[in-house]
């Protein structure tokens, strides 16, 4: 086995465990974690100019907002406690079922659901295929759906900071791709083969 796919998995594997842990690690040193509806606000113990205070680490939406000063605090909560309860019932209801924040964050599970079905449309596919030639058979588009799968779930589970999901998802990409590339390595074999020294004809099957 070429060292190639190896090293390429154990750099996406670390990869992905750094997007995931960083984060993981910041939330993990706030001095005060308050959740409110589908929302966790993550915050760290400051103080500027004498006054003590607190600044958001989490979520990133919020992380540019400014100092908040000790007493202040129970008002800024109330803020936010009022804005989610402004929304109709049935939307807290639909992102607190999501688990997002807002609207704005439903694109990331779009990304989620995309490679889900990438990756139930790849069995589908290869059920279909299998009972057709009554032999049990992987044909190309089930790597290449795989490969689409993963690499959205790779990025969703990266978004949802899922440790598990990240090592179960990166490993399998460089599978994925390792073996469409050896497809494609046997199609140019056998079209050189069936070709001989006709290479523009060669050519012209590989494309």
């Amino acid at each position: 086995m070429k060292p190639g796919p190896i090293i390429a998995m154990i750099l996406l594997i670390l990869l992905g465990m750094w997007l995931v842990l960083q984060p993981a690690l910041a939330r993990g040193s706030a001095d005060l974690n308050v959740r409110i509806g589908a929302m966790e606000i993550s915050l760290t113990r400051d103080q500027v100019d004498g006054v003590a205070g607190y600044q958001i680490i989490s979520p990133s939406s919020m992380a540019d907002h400014e100092f908040i000063e000790a007493d202040q605090l129970d008002t800024f909560l109330s803020t936010q406690i009022e804005v989610w309860n402004a929304r109709p019932a049935w939307a807290r209801r639909l992102l607190g079922f999501l688990n997002i924040t807002s609207w704005g964050t439903f694109a990331w599970v779009a990304v989620g659901l995309i490679g889900q079905a990438a990756f139930f449309g790849r069995m589908f596919v290869q059920w279909v295929v299998s009972e057709r030639s009554r032999v049990s058979t992987v044909p190309v588009i089930f790597w290449w759906f795989s490969l689409i799968g993963g690499s959205l779930l790779f990025i969703y589970f990266v978004w949802r900071r899922d440790v598990v999901g990240v090592l179960g998802q990166s490993t399998g990409i460089v599978i994925y791709a390792r073996n469409l590339k050896l497809i494609k390595k046997e199609k140019c074999r056998a079209v050189q083969e069936s070709c001989g020294p006709n290479e523009e004809q060669c050519d012209a099957d590989l494309d």
